[in-house]
């Protein structure tokens, strides 16, 4: 990853952690899904995948943990996370203890065919090597297994300096093709946005922990260069240049 984005999924990552457990397990989930999912969305993919308890979940680029953690409270479900950077497996493995591996998305120290489900938020675009990503979520996955995605995708052209350092975003066609390439085939899609549900609180919650880590941390050159990242990201939701999809697909 780029220090850019170290410094929003190591460093940050870990002070969230900290200001989720001083403040209480009640800001854990939301401050934890921040970016990943709201609860209409990880409902959404939870329903699309026929996620049941017991299923065996694989989280890639799971970051703090989340949206897994949020699968196992309202599903019962047995996860198990891949996330690259240290601090995030912490951060998981403190708030929620779940199992973590640290590794890349695109080389899964898994075995075939090892999960009923698997689902990787808000991560393609952050890697380098996107096919590898979903190649890999193919193969670890049993055959006619549920894949979930969040994918931002790209409504127009994005100039490099537009878009938060490490991201390349694909297009709707692009992304399809990719599927193709993968092996997957698509079973739904929706955008995020338009999920209707009242989260007044769940955000509230958020905020008050974004809030805590910008009072402890933000004279921090690690927590103004997250903050650079969010607020690019922002600005290009904001617009609608990029939109946050989610696909539900199959393992051919």
């Amino acid at each position: 990853m780029t220090d850019a984005m170290s410094a929003e999924f190591d460093t940050v990552a870990e002070w969230t952690a900290q200001v989720c457990t001083r403040l209480g397990a009640d800001y854990y989930l939301p401050a934890a899904c921040r970016g990943s999912g709201s609860p209409q969305a990880l409902d959404w993919l939870i329903n699309r995948l026929g996620l049941s308890p017991g299923c065996a979940l694989l989280d890639s680029g799971a970051g703090v943990g989340g949206p897994a953690a949020y699968a196992v409270h309202t599903n019962a479900v047995h996860p198990v996370l891949v996330e690259p950077e240290a601090g995030a497996c912490r951060a998981a493995r403190r708030l929620f203890g779940l199992p973590v591996v640290q590794a890349s998305g695109s080389a899964l120290p898994l075995a075939d065919a090892t999960f009923d489900a698997a689902w990787s938020l808000g991560v393609l675009c952050t890697m380098p090597d996107q096919l590898g990503l979903l190649t890999e979520l193919r193969r670890v996955v049993r055959p006619g297994g549920g894949i979930g995605l969040l994918v931002f995708v790209a409504t127009r052209d994005i100039a490099a300096d537009e878009q938060p350092e490490g991201n390349t975003f694909p297009t709707a066609d692009g992304l399809r093709e990719l599927f193709a390439a993968a092996g997957l085939t698509l079973d739904d899609e929706q955008c995020a946005a338009e999920l209707a549900g009242e989260q007044q609180d769940w955000e509230d919650r958020a905020d008050k922990v974004d809030a805590e880590v910008a009072d402890r941390y933000s004279d921090t050159e690690a927590w103004r260069t997250s903050q650079q990242q969010s607020e690019r990201m922002g600005a290009l939701l904001g617009e609608g240049a990029v939109v946050g999809m989610l696909y539900a697909l199959r393992a051919s």
